[in-house]
């Protein structure tokens, strides 16, 4: 099966999912909902968008060149490679969880990778960053998604330092706080290694309204969604059992 195939299933199931919200959605004006296409938004409109995940960071190269997970000539299908799909409203801080029982959490020597994208004219795609290698797992991270004028410009990662640090925790290359392998619950830890990836927006949307959600991640990143989120699942993992 091939990234194309894949990507269009998956966006079949997304879009039975939205149009399942849409009483709860009434003002996304965005009918756009394949992360491949181009579209303009406004605020609080949905927005579709893709990570791909690789088990080697040239997975996202072509002669030297990072493309987008969006061009057949990386040819991802044949690399293992695996796609997730989000849909979130548009200047909305947004929590986006993916289950470490994926096999996107099965690592080798030379680590997995996780790369943002969306659109096909200016192929926006973010760097690959590292997700997990054969000793720890990274959690946590920070997107943000650059628009002008609506059009999606640019996807980067945010780090913030080792600050948070704590417990079983450690620091990776001075940027990330990550768990050892060992101690996730995959391998018979007690620590659940999902992957919470915070979203923010910069920019403007196609009205020049300008985004404030990356200026209030910024200014508030001490409250970790992920944290907060790990927390409560945890509490209610302990009350409930198996539920979670």
């Amino acid at each position: 099966m091939n990234l194309g195939t894949m990507v269009g299933q998956m966006i079949s199931v997304i879009m039975m999912m939205v149009m399942m919200m849409i009483p709860a959605h009434a003002g996304d004006t965005n009918p756009v909902f394949e992360p491949c296409s181009d579209t303009k938004v406004q605020r609080l409109d949905g927005f579709t968008f893709g990570l791909a995940f690789a088990a080697a960071k040239d997975s996202f190269f072509f002669n030297q060149t990072q493309l987008s997970p969006c061009d057949r000539r990386l040819s991802l299908s044949t690399k293992g490679a695996e796609v997730a799909l989000f849909r979130p409203k548009v200047d909305e801080i947004s929590l986006l969880t993916i289950n470490s029982s994926s096999s996107i959490k099965q690592s080798n020597a030379g680590g997995y990778y996780m790369v943002a994208f969306a659109g096909r004219q200016y192929a926006a795609r973010s760097l690959p960053v590292l997700v997990a290698d054969n000793s720890h797992t990274i959690t946590s991270f920070t997107l943000v998604l650059e628009f002008q004028k609506g059009t999606l410009q640019n996807l980067f990662w945010k780090k913030f330092g080792c600050g948070s640090c704590s417990g079983d925790l450690v620091c990776l290359n001075n940027t990330d706080c990550a768990i050892p392998n060992s101690k996730c619950k995959g391998n018979g830890g007690s620590i659940g290694c999902d992957l919470g990836v915070q979203l923010a927006f910069s920019g403007t949307d196609k009205n020049d309204q300008v985004f404030n959600s990356w200026y209030e991640v910024a200014h508030l990143r001490q409250y970790s969604l992920f944290g907060l989120y790990s927390n409560l699942r945890d509490s209610l993992s302990s009350s409930f059992g198996g539920l979670f």
